[in-house]
């Protein structure tokens, strides 16, 4: 964490390669396939990736040179066309798109430009403007669109574009708890100290929870197929009424990209078709399938406050941690973190990140959905403005927790939520469970 206390060079320094990285990765997912494939629709679910190169530019001119810098307009009249809000995704492929070349054009511009207006920045006053948190704003939008941009190459069809290492082993010979018990009390949930936090994260506040217990690992793809092969989702009794009736609607029986046969089950994986290997975390599975799992196990999901202070929580100290292995950025040790893998290690993996409490693999892996509505915490100022956040507070959204393998370190936190509607199967999204303990068992 870099604030305007450490001299503006090294907050200068610190946002130049938050911007940096972030443009390297969203030329690497857009220059490994052909043009073709980037104003193609893959999936009603998802925009063209060419739509995601230029809403990136056209965000960033917004609010670094228009609104930091006090520029004219580059493009003014493109931006009712990267408007997220103004054409839903299944409606973009229609829209007079910049064409992948000068959409391209545009982001180098812009970019360019940004520097400029880096260099000659304050970095301090205004809020916008102060610890640098316009420039991280653009850094974890540009991160959340390459991270969306990879949700799209996931379901696009054809060979495989991209290549990284596999993730990984789990460490061998010692026996982790099924779960953990973290003890009743209250902690500190959200944070007012990280400069670049986004305004849900915000402000920092006292919340009181009883004892409950947590799964020390995310749930596995052994365990779920358990799930499948008990007749899960067959079963209404596991079900809410509206889970069942989307699992009936749309004949669900297992997460997306598996499929049953030559006697096992397959996935898909950025175009290649592989065994689903069972000690992986669980993904492509809804909100609803996490919730009907969880009462098949006979537990429940835990909530948004009860997964953050198992994370955060120092019972030494009673403080809440940036991290749940404490105070230092993410390093590749600590999570599985930044696309470095294409797709999460197995359960048990990354000792070095586990909390205090011994909760592992919080941070990485796979979004974890909560039983959470995105609602706004006591005292929420939108900032800086109302669409990133406020106009979601509400029951149509579930909170999603602790980032996944495609997660940047820049939008890595453990303050950090996410939010989708309960169907969503497209994220990287899986879970782990939770349980109220009996009061002897917290006594």
């Amino acid at each position: 964490m870099v604030t305007a206390a450490h001299g503006r060079a090294a907050l200068r320094a610190h946002a130049f390669d938050a911007l940096t990285r972030a443009r390297t990765r969203t030329l690497a997912l857009s220059d490994c396939v052909e043009d073709a494939e980037l104003t193609a629709q893959h999936s009603p679910l998802m925009s063209p990736l060419v739509w995601d190169m230029a809403h990136i530019g056209n965000q960033e001119e917004q609010w670094l040179l228009r609104a930091v810098g006090g520029r004219a307009p580059l493009r003014p009249e493109i931006d009712s066309l990267y408007d997220a809000f103004e054409h839903p995704r299944a409606e973009r492929p229609s829209l007079p798109l910049l064409p992948p070349n000068e959409a391209r054009a545009y982001l180098a511009k812009v970019r360019g430009d940004a520097f400029r207006v880096l260099e000659r920045a304050q970095l301090e006053g205004r809020p916008l403007v102060a610890d640098g948190f316009a420039f991280g704003m653009i850094a974890q939008h540009e991160q959340q669109h390459a991270e969306t941009m990879l949700i799209t190459h996931q379901l696009r069809r054809g060979p495989a574009a991209l290549t990284a290492p596999p993730p990984p082993a789990a460490p061998t010979g010692t026996a982790l708890p099924q779960e953990v018990l973290v003890p009743g009390g209250s902690f500190t949930m959200g944070t007012d100290d990280e400069p670049w936090a986004l305004d849900n994260e915000r402000p920092a506040h006292r919340r009181e929870l009883p004892a409950f217990c947590i799964d020390t690992l995310p749930v596995s793809n052994g365990a779920y197929l358990r799930f499948i092969e008990d007749g899960g989702y067959a079963d209404p009794r596991w079900w809410t009424p509206a889970g069942w009736d989307h699992v009936r609607r749309n004949g669900l029986r297992a997460p997306l990209f598996w499929r049953q046969e030559q006697g096992g089950w397959w996935r898909r994986r950025f175009g290649v078709r592989e065994p689903v290997p069972e000690a992986e975390p669980v993904m492509h599975v809804s909100w609803y399938e996490a919730d009907a799992y969880a009462r098949w196990a006979g537990r429940r999901l835990p909530t948004e406050a009860e997964w953050e202070k198992a994370a955060r929580l120092d019972p030494d100290t009673g403080r809440s941690r940036r991290f749940p292995w404490g105070g230092a950025d993410p390093e590749p040790h600590h999570a599985n973190l930044g696309q470095r893998h294409l797709g999460p290690a197995p359960v048990g993996g990354y000792p070095d990140g586990a909390s205090a409490l011994g909760v592992r693999q919080l941070m990485g892996e796979v979004w974890e959905w909560t039983s959470s509505d995105f609602a706004p915490y006591p005292g929420f100022t939108a900032f800086p403005y109302r669409e990133y956040s406020e106009v979601f507070f509400g029951p149509s959204y579930k909170v999603l927790r602790g980032g996944c393998f495609g997660t940047d370190p820049v939008v890595a936190r453990a303050t950090f939520r996410n939010w989708d509607h309960p169907v969503r199967r497209q994220i990287f999204a899986g879970f782990r469970t939770a349980r109220t303990p009996a009061p002897e068992e917290s006594a």
